[in-house]
């Protein structure tokens, strides 16, 4: 059943475009051509696609860091990059940035300084996080001796901070060992299960199979294909680990 109020979707694109210029004497280049998707609260989108299909590019719209070259991009009703959008999105880039020397507690704290939390309500709303992602016996060891899943959740931690209702995750698993991904997993599914709206961008079609609601596949900045995943390999399969049918389903889409 679709939303009907207008601010029910958490995110919705509307004929999304985005070309960038190389050079001044060059035409533009386009990364994202006519993107339409809709996602509701609670659902997990995945977007699919090799290096260059226009997965980032969508993520950075939504959250309000690009604007759009033509269409629209929308979150809970708000145009993306708004004041009123941007306090319903959490944002993790592809390679999130941190001070080493400082504790894992000591950044979320400064990042809670960045965001509309009350002061008074900082430090109990980083322990939730901390509890939450499972960082509690890492939170006061320097960054700098963090192994890469440790760094991934702290960076979902923080992208939830400030409790939005749209969460969009770039490359998440990137670097993450199975044990890592098992764990990003059951942090995404606990998302979901709050209400949130989650949408992330992976290589791994194995996990964004078992994971995933709905699946947005992308190539050359085109949408491919959209649906269920059992939508997307036929009506009535059961979705298991079996990476095949997927990826063999998206180069077909790519071949097209």
């Amino acid at each position: 059943m679709s939303p009907t109020a207008t601010d029910a979707w958490a995110c919705e694109l509307r004929g999304f475009a985005k070309s960038y210029h190389s050079g001044w004497a060059t035409a533009p280049v386009a990364a994202v051509q006519g993107l339409s998707l809709q996602l509701a609260p609670g659902q997990v989108l995945g977007l699919l696609g090799p290096n260059g299909s226009g997965k980032s590019t969508t993520l950075k719209a939504l959250a309000g860091l690009l604007a759009p070259t033509a269409g629209e991009c929308r979150v809970f009703g708000h145009a993306a990059g708004s004041d009123a959008a941007r306090a319903r999105v959490g944002y993790l880039p592809e390679t999130p940035r941190f001070a080493p020397h400082q504790t894992g507690r000591e950044f979320l704290h400064y990042c809670a300084g960045l965001s509309s939390l009350p002061a008074a309500a900082v430090a109990r709303r980083v322990d939730e996080v901390l509890a939450w992602s499972g960082l509690r016996e890492a939170a006061d060891r320097r960054l700098a001796t963090y192994s890469k899943g440790l760094a991934q959740r702290l960076g979902l931690a923080q992208a939830i901070l400030h409790d939005p209702g749209l969460v969009l995750l770039d490359e998440p698993a990137s670097g993450l060992d199975p044990e890592g991904r098992l764990a990003l997993g059951r942090l995404i599914r606990d998302l979901a299960a709050r209400g949130k709206a989650v949408v992330f961008s992976s290589h791994l079609l194995a996990q964004a199979e078992t994971l995933c609601d709905r699946l947005a596949l992308l190539g050359r900045g085109r949408l491919l294909a959209e649906g269920t995943p059992a939508g997307l390999l036929g009506a009535g399969v059961t979705v298991a680990p079996t990476p095949s049918r997927l990826e063999q389903l998206y180069l077909e889409k790519m071949r097209s």
